[in-house]
């Protein structure tokens, strides 16, 4: 596999019903890249996924209509859109790549099938 490395941008505070935008600059080409949350005090849980030849794109059920993953192939950037964000999704927030892409989402959702991340990002949302 050819090492990637990932860089994350964003993340702040704000208030519930608020949005904040999260971006990781990324190397090479990933075939597989996704977002993980770690709330204080809990493990490490996938937020959204997404593969490059799949076409494909996962959520997690409790971000489901509020996020949304994308990726810009010219910049070489992937980004987590947050939008009526709710106090249960104050986190630590990890970009994630792998070069291995999975047709279950399960496996896409999964922290072991990434082997690439970036540094956490604090977002912290008030009630």
């Amino acid at each position: 596999q050819v090492p990637v490395q990932l860089v994350g941008s964003g993340g702040g505070s704000v208030q519930a019903g608020g949005s904040l935008r999260l971006s990781c600059i990324y190397t090479a080409y990933p075939f597989a890249m996704a977002w993980f949350r770690q709330a204080p005090g809990k493990g490490r849980e996938a937020v959204a996924a997404m593969s490059e030849h799949l076409g494909s794109t996962t959520y997690a059920e409790s971000v489901k209509g509020r996020f949304t993953i994308s990726k810009d192939s010219l910049k070489k950037t992937l980004s987590l859109q947050m939008d009526s964000l709710e106090p249960e999704d104050t986190a630590e927030y990890y970009c994630a790549a792998d070069n291995t892409e999975y047709s279950a989402a399960s496996r896409r959702l999964a922290e072991s099938s990434y082997a690439y991340w970036g540094q956490g990002l604090q977002v912290t949302v008030s009630s």
